[in-house]
């Protein structure tokens, strides 16, 4: 049994004891989180929502806060050699394990 969740602008699919990272999430670890937009749920019978499935949640618990890899933002403007200008960003995300998809 999977499920299609929408999270942070984002659209993912899921399985029970599956481990994800999402945008960040307001919760702290050990916290469980519900997820009311679900899209799709597939087990014995597919429910395609429209958008949304009626009364489909999914339950994750959070393992853990944390930061991505740093990736570096160049930003650059040829033939003038004083312009460039070099900046790092690390993006915070949520890690979650899913506990159950309920349809």
């Amino acid at each position: 049994m999977y499920a299609i969740i929408e999270t942070g602008g984002k659209q993912l699919k899921v399985e029970k004891d599956q481990v994800i990272f999402v945008e960040k999430l307001d919760a702290e670890a050990g916290d469980v989180v519900t997820f009311d937009k679900v899209l799709l749920v597939s087990g014995e019978k597919t429910a395609v929502g429209n958008p949304y499935v009626e009364g489909a949640k999914v339950t994750a618990k959070v393992e853990k806060q944390g930061r991505g890899k740093k990736i570096v933002v160049f930003k650059y403007k040829q033939k003038t050699r004083s312009s460039h200008r070099k900046q790092g960003h690390r993006q915070p995300y949520t890690k979650l394990t899913v506990e159950a998809i309920e349809a």
